[in-house]
């Protein structure tokens, strides 16, 4: 008997998201954007310029920095949504940590201490506020997260757009304003540099990136989010695992004395954002996290290679710090004692722009992102 053909593997770009028309828009915005930026001087202040590109923009206000993101979830509530239909409840406590998670997660690569959020609902319409349990978990979720990461919750917006936003959705967003007191915690990479160590906190699972990929594959599955990834872990529940909070990790580490050259929130490219500074370093890993059962599933079952995988998923890794070589270990060690899984997963070399991930055998030049 002859087995049925296995199905063609299914990209990222086929699932809708196309990063080569994405990036060149993000760049030239940036690029308008900094003319803009000597406005500042005439209230005593001054853009730092190399924050152009990073996660998070930073102006110096004199005794210290000031530092902003906005982010929005992305496509991680249709997948609460379809499971709220298929098992009769809410998960919009852990969709509103992941919300948060993608300002505030930006925010301290930078160095910054996140001071206040901003939230942002916009619903399809009045009525995609009558759900009274999806509303408080939000409400609550959302407080709870900014107490984990202890920051104010300033306010927010809650428009009902009939027309822009789909009936029955709701499009969420967060706004994060930041410290970085004192200044010298500023991580822009002005020190990044060969005999760095390269040290990776563990993900949650899929985290709020790639989620356009996870819905088209449910649409392959023949039980969709109620396909078993793991014994008693359904799709929909592993995907919808909130994203871990990295600030208290980065706020442990300085009141540690552990000095971070750089950082990188690894979302949107997979591992390629370890190539995100400007600067040509090479950069070899040789440990390797392990997968969470549900990334391994999604890359399995869309036909991914380890070089698609890693470079669209966080594959185990949601956050890279990179710290002087001799304080590897004691990074990892107070990461953990912070709560997240770590592990000095390789260093800083000198050499052409490159990542290299020697347990798999991949490498990504320096033009595999792209995004100044």
């Amino acid at each position: 008997m002859s087995s049925a053909p296995a199905p063609a593997p299914l990209s990222y770009e086929q699932a809708g998201v196309q990063y080569d028309l994405i990036d060149p828009l993000k760049v030239a915005a940036q690029r308008a954007a900094a003319a803009t930026a000597h406005h500042l001087r005439a209230h005593g202040m001054t853009e730092v310029a190399a924050s152009r590109g990073e996660s998070a923009y930073v102006v110096d206000a004199g005794p210290f920095h000031v530092a902003s993101i906005v982010e929005c979830l992305g496509s991680k509530a249709l997948v609460a949504d379809e499971m709220q239909r298929l098992v009769g409840r809410s998960f919009y406590a852990a969709i509103a940590q992941d919300t948060i998670a993608m300002a505030v997660n930006d925010l301290v690569t930078v160095g910054a201490t996140p001071l206040v959020v901003q939230a942002y609902w916009a619903a399809g319409g009045s009525d995609w506020f009558a759900d009274a349990e999806r509303a408080r978990e939000l409400v609550a979720g959302w407080q709870a997260a900014c107490e984990r990461c202890g920051v104010a919750w300033g306010g927010g917006e809650t428009p009902a757009l009939a027309g822009i936003v789909e009936a029955g959705r709701v499009d969420l967003a967060a706004a994060c304003t930041g410290i970085v007191r004192p200044k010298s915690r500023l991580s822009l990479g002005a020190a990044l540099g060969a005999g760095d160590a390269i040290v990776l906190l563990a993900s949650s699972g899929i985290h709020a990136n790639g989620l356009t990929l996870a819905r088209k594959l449910a649409e392959r599955l023949p039980q969709g989010y109620l396909t078993e990834v793991a014994p008693g872990l359904g799709y929909g529940e592993a995907l919808l695992a909130p994203t871990l909070l990295y600030p208290p990790v980065t706020e442990a580490l300085a009141a540690a004395g552990v000095p971070v050259h750089y950082a990188a929130n690894i979302t949107g490219h997979g591992w390629r954002k370890l190539l995100r500074h400007p600067r040509a370093f090479t950069y070899r890993i040789d440990t390797v996290p392990p997968v969470p059962p549900v990334l391994g599933f999604i890359a399995r079952e869309a036909g991914h290679d380890a070089a698609e995988a890693y470079g669209t998923l966080n594959m185990g890794a949601g956050f890279a710090l990179f710290v002087p070589g001799h304080e590897g270990e004691r990074c990892a060690a107070v990461a953990r004692e912070a709560g997240v899984a770590a592990w000095v997963a390789g260093r800083v070399e000198a050499g052409p722009k490159r990542l290299v991930i020697e347990p798999l055998g991949v490498v990504y030049e320096g033009d595999a992102l792209a995004l100044r």
